[in-house]
């Protein structure tokens, strides 16, 4: 069997996929991106395929890869990068890898928070370029989580770490939002259940760790800035076409919201002369949510568990269910 790899993969997956003996490996011998006509090409009879979420998994690949395709396993929790009903029609099984990044993703998403309401790049810049001349009561003054309200958007297991890493910052009420109600998960931290436009407008702190679907593409839109508070920080960790980018660049702009963080955006990576990189508000970091050496290597060894499962016929350790 014919497996292809779209990429190097972090060492203690790699080293999992050198050592079986029951396919054919070849593999995108590089830390950058494979070019789309190599992808084609690389796929072709492929039983499995190994990929990243910056490999666009469409119907061409499948059509490329032909009727020995059996598995395809990602190295990522999300699979908007893949034409999932292509490959449920097709029979396809599909492995990922969530639960693993959860917590190195709370935790960035709690750094991002800080980061942009306290101003710390601001702050850095004063300090390197002479701008911190003395002290003054209101200089470089930011917002605090402590008796604040933090609004999240899915109330998923990343939005649950994130929640669980504020409470202990003094955090005065959780609200949240998404497809239904989470009544168990939503007890822990006594959040409370509420439609879109009251969390943006009762929130201190929003974050954003939903998934992408057709119902959250551009959910945080001007409406949605127009109806948060002035003094409001926006943090988005889960995907970049959940913002309206130009809607957010507006509200940063006009004062609408005080600051944003964001972990990912749309396209990834964002155009270094992009509008909203020229705003001292909003600090924009290249989708690294999952960056551990730990999360990563973990993620690679689920990611080669479950082509190897699949590849078998076996039950996988994660497999999305299509």
């Amino acid at each position: 069997m014919k497996v292809f790899v779209t990429r190097t993969i972090p060492p203690e997956g790699q080293a999992l996929l050198a050592q079986t003996g029951i396919f054919k490996l070849e593999q995108w011998d590089s830390d950058e991106p494979i070019s789309r006509e190599d992808l084609l090409k690389g796929v072709a009879g492929a039983h499995g395929i190994l990929c990243l979420l910056s490999d666009k998994i469409d119907k061409e690949v499948l059509d490329a890869a032909g009727s020995n395709l059996k598995v395809i396993s990602t190295l990522s929790v999300g699979v908007d990068h893949l034409a999932v009903d292509e490959i449920k029609k097709r029979g396809i099984r599909l492995g990922y890898t969530p639960d693993v990044l959860t917590d190195a993703t709370a935790e960035l998403a709690v750094a991002l928070l800080l980061t942009t309401s306290r101003r710390l790049p601001e702050g850095i810049q004063e300090a390197k370029n002479g701008g911190w001349i003395s002290w003054k009561p209101l200089w470089m003054c930011g917002y605090q989580l402590l008796n604040s309200t933090v609004g999240i958007i899915g109330l998923g297991r990343i939005g649950q770490a994130i929640a669980r890493r504020l409470k202990p910052f003094g955090v005065q009420k959780f609200l949240y939002t998404g497809r239904r109600p989470r009544a168990k998960e939503a007890a822990e931290f006594q959040a409370v259940f509420v439609p879109l436009e009251q969390l943006a407008a009762q929130s201190d702190f929003v974050v954003v760790s939903c998934a992408l679907t057709p119902e959250t593409q551009e959910l945080c839109n001007k409406n949605f800035f127009q109806k948060m508070k002035k003094t409001a920080v926006f943090v988005n960790v889960s995907r970049g076409d959940v913002v309206n980018q130009e809607d957010l660049y507006q509200a940063l702009t006009n004062g609408q919201i005080t600051a944003a963080g964001l972990d990912v955006t749309s396209p990834e990576p964002l155009p270094t002369n992009h509008p909203l990189f020229s705003l001292k508000n909003c600090v924009i970091l290249p989708h690294m949510g999952s960056a551990t050496y730990g999360t990563r290597n973990t993620m690679s060894v689920l990611a080669v568990n479950n082509l190897l499962a699949g590849l078998k016929g076996e039950p996988m350790p994660s497999e999305f269910k299509l």
